[in-house]
């Protein structure tokens, strides 16, 4: 009896052993045993520096959006960082450093100077006609642009003094190789010789009247109003002599002929 009692005993031990070590192993299986483990949840959040270092890569404020974002769960971490880089492109437009400013400029672009240029003629321009001194026997016809665009002064003038039946020829000579353009203000200059220095030429006469007349781009007809600019109280001397050069750019090239 004693040796199956001692039996039963080691028995009874061995099962509360069994029992005490499924007890163990349940416990190790728990909830609460994975909650002890703490380095299992830091390892789950420690992607989230790196999620935060993809939206600083676009070098804008809303990348900050983004690292909250990677907060947030494991798996859309990834996601998250991808709409913060979304938000930096976004935010290049705002500050108007690429597409916004060259759309603002584009917008204001000068268009002052593009104005259509017109031809000079009388109602565009003022015409003044001055004997000169030198060379003898010449006058300068200076023709102002007085109106608001560009204006072209084609060949030469078509001059005619008092009753004249024909216009004076021109010196061929003086013809420059581009046709002079005016800007509002600016002048152009034409030079004509009135009479033979020597008083060789005939039908010598004394006009007080003149009428400038204006050619366009083909030089056929004279195109607009004709000018009327004062001549000397007492009048000039022409003969048949007379000519005129090409309209200049400058006066000096006008009164070199």
């Amino acid at each position: 009896m004693s040796d199956l009692r001692t039996s039963r005993t080691r028995l009874v031990a061995a099962a509360a052993t069994a029992v005490l070590a499924a007890l163990s192993l349940t416990a190790c299986n728990d909830g609460t045993g994975a909650h002890d483990e703490g380095a299992p949840a830091a390892t789950s959040t420690s992607p989230s520096p790196g999620a935060a270092s993809s939206p600083s890569a676009g070098s804008d404020s809303t990348g900050s959006t983004g690292s909250t974002g990677s907060a947030g769960s494991t798996g859309s971490s990834g996601s998250s960082g991808s709409s913060g880089s979304a938000g930096s492109s976004g935010g290049k437009s705002s500050g108007g450093s690429t597409t916004g400013g060259s759309n603002a400029s584009a917008s204001k672009a000068p268009g002052g100077s593009s104005a259509t240029p017109v031809t000079c003629e009388g109602s565009n321009t003022r015409t003044v006609a001055a004997p000169l001194s030198r060379p003898v026997n010449h006058m300068l016809l200076t023709v102002t642009n007085t109106g608001g665009k560009p204006c072209f002064l084609y060949g030469y003038p078509s001059v005619q003094f008092a009753d004249a039946q024909s216009e004076p020829p021109v010196i061929e000579d003086s013809q420059p190789q581009a046709v002079v353009t005016l800007e509002p203000g600016q002048s152009g200059y034409a030079a004509v010789s009135l009479s033979a220095a020597d008083g060789s030429a005939s039908n010598g006469r004394t006009v007080k009247s003149l009428t400038v007349y204006f050619y366009g781009r083909s030089m056929s007809e004279s195109v607009g109003s004709s000018a009327h600019p004062s001549l000397p109280a007492k009048g000039v001397h022409i003969d048949d002599s007379i000519k005129v050069t090409y309209w200049q750019q400058e006066m000096s090239d006008a009164v070199n002929w």
